[in-house]
């Protein structure tokens, strides 16, 4: 099985603000746009107009309509919100999908904490995505629909791990332009809902904006500790999700019964 590095100081990773997520799915394209032929690609797509398609994404949105709990206020009608729910891997500090991996492939990197996949070493036994609870992981399998004249492609031999790399290809390439030095997913985002920065520094301006917002993590009860940090919706003017703007306890012995309904509602639908 493979071994954890010591804990760094640095910690890259992202911050995602579910206040202005408009769910336009900019972020995902980007995504499998920059990898699809980067370092860590292909990302295949197979039978993509079909009945049953199916494709790698390292990351994903989901939209989801809720209903505020205000009870409490005596007010009669429910209050429905839409929360739009980016999903990707979160480069947890102690990651179980890395110490399952019995060839090494899956491994957190020392000096920032990146948790990446060695296509060389794997051998698509998939125990790193039935380890990962938040379903961080890809596969992509050989499709019998494959037409003849795609069998030399590079992606016709598949069966190996894909998963989210933070960009490391793009946000260490110094060819860049420093402000371009970003994953792909920030640099996309209309409204600037993604933020990148290390999680380690509480000087950086995505701590700070942890801090300051009341970011928090994944399923923390886990035990994971996941680096990403989710920002949760400001107070609407008739104060329907006030209640999900509430910090959690730190020292995170969670009773999820206690949680605000947004964090309980985000506990709910992630242990599905």
């Amino acid at each position: 099985m493979t071994s954890l590095p010591a804990p760094a100081k640095k910690k890259l990773g992202l911050v995602i603000d579910l206040d202005i997520c408009v769910g336009c799915h900019a972020c995902a394209v980007a995504c499998k746009e920059w990898n699809d032929g980067g370092d860590f690609g292909p990302l295949p797509d197979d039978d993509p107009y079909g009945a049953e398609p199916h494709g790698v994404w390292f990351n994903r949105v989901h939209s989801y309509e809720i209903t505020a709990d205000r009870s409490s206020e005596n007010v009669s009608a429910p209050v429905p919100q839409m929360v739009h729910f980016p999903r990707s891997c979160l480069h947890c500090e102690t990651p179980d999908c890395v110490t399952v991996c019995p060839t090494g492939a899956s491994y957190k990197r020392a000096e920032d904490g990146i948790v990446l996949v060695d296509e060389d070493k794997c051998i698509g036994c998939q125990l790193c995505a039935w380890a990962c609870p938040y379903g961080a992981r890809e596969i992509a399998l050989p499709h019998s629909k494959t037409a003849a004249s795609d069998k030399g492609r590079k992606d016709s031999k598949r069966g190996t791990m894909q998963k989210c790399t933070l960009c490391v290809d793009r946000i260490y390439n110094e060819t860049l332009e420093v402000r371009d030095r970003q994953p792909a997913c920030v640099m996309a985002c209309p409204t600037r809902a993604r933020m990148f920065g290390d999680l380690g520094d509480p000087d950086s301006d995505a701590s700070k904006a942890v801090a300051e917002r009341g970011g928090f993590a994944l399923m923390p009860e886990l035990g994971y500790q996941p680096v990403n940090r989710y920002l949760p919706p400001r107070p609407r003017r008739d104060g329907s999700v006030a209640a999900a703007t509430a910090s959690i306890p730190a020292e995170e012995t969670l009773d999820t019964a206690q949680l605000p309904p947004l964090l309980r509602w985000l506990d709910k639908a992630l242990s599905r």
